[in-house]
């Protein structure tokens, strides 16, 4: 076990040192001067090359990168040329936001997903089956920000049950605070469990197909007690792949949910970084983005281990 994590390990700082760089080239290709853009028009040449100074531009790409990369390595993301404040204060505060929101929208995509996967795979071929299809489909198929606004209309103009957007903060109280995120949570939460459930569903149906299963329900065992004792842990692997990567998606792909219910999460800080130019917040953010995604895939892969002991072994 111990070596398995280990190759994991190396895995992830090679894949942190690639996407570092990665990210760095992308922002240096950006066209423009971030210095030229944030003084506007009328900037003299004088204010402009003072800018660039105190923004680092004048040193060469390497220096750039070893500066930024050694500073994330200690906690400083650097200053935001926008808000004046250090990077690592804005994520902070957005963090609060956009980790609930995940955790939230992923919490609610597995309570639905799991059961609805069950019920799809152990009624196969019936109308049950076919109703769980034909509605993950749609599910899959109807754009989230378009759902959202759906759930804006309803919810909150029409039965005025939850707020339309922004978000009060958590020092207001638990509460306000889940009403605020309850419908982004559930527009970015209902097309991941269309693809959780039909996960779920396949997964569950090769699992009953098994020389084991036949052989517990041969022993005596329901067709429910087999599901529960010996098909559903099998079946969990492929699972736990989707809701890794919908951890990652989740957290690093609500920008546009995030825009329209006007919450201050890290995917409307890289909007507002992008737009205004405020390129340390956004390489920043997106390297920050990156890491969460590679170790939740570590993660993943440790549960993997844990769940079957073969790729211990292996």
């Amino acid at each position: 076990m111990a070596r398995f994590i280990a190759s994991r390990l190396v895995s992830l700082i090679l894949s942190l040192v690639v996407a570092s760089v990665a990210i760095f080239v992308v922002i240096e290709l950006v066209p423009g001067d971030p210095a030229g853009f944030m003084l506007g028009l009328n900037a003299t040449p004088e204010a402009i090359a003072a800018l660039r100074a105190e923004m680092g531009l004048t040193d060469g790409p390497l220096a750039r990168y070893l500066t930024w990369t050694g500073g994330m390595l200690t906690g400083d993301f650097g200053t935001s040329y926008t808000y004046k404040v250090p990077v690592a204060d804005l994520v902070a505060a957005r963090l609060w936001v956009s980790l609930p929101l995940t955790a939230y929208a992923l919490a609610l995509s597995t309570l639905i997903a799991v059961p609805v996967g069950l019920l799809a795979a152990s009624r196969r071929g019936r109308p049950a089956d076919f109703a769980v299809m034909g509605a993950t489909q749609l599910g899959i198929a109807v754009p989230n920000f378009w759902f959202a606004m759906l759930l804006v209309l309803v919810f909150a103009i029409t039965w005025r049950v939850f707020p339309s957007g922004g978000f009060p903060g958590w020092e207001d109280g638990l509460w306000p605070g889940l009403r605020a995120l309850t419908l982004p949570a559930v527009a970015l939460a209902l097309p991941q469990a269309s693809i959780l459930a039909r996960v779920m569903r396949s997964a569950l149906i090769e699992t009953l197909g098994q020389d084991y299963i036949r052989t517990a329900r041969a022993k005596g065992l329901s067709q429910g007690q087999s599901v529960r004792r010996h098909a559903l842990r099998n079946a969990l692997i492929p699972v736990m792949t989707i809701l890794g990567l919908q951890f990652s998606f989740l957290l690093a792909g609500a920008i546009i949910i995030e825009n329209v219910f006007f919450l201050p999460g890290l995917g409307r800080l890289i909007f507002q970084g992008i737009t205004q130019r405020d390129l340390i917040v956004v390489e920043s953010v997106v390297m920050l983005l990156v890491f969460a995604v590679i170790l939740v895939t570590f993660l993943v892969d440790v549960a993997y281990a844990l769940v079957d002991p073969r790729l211990r072994r292996a």
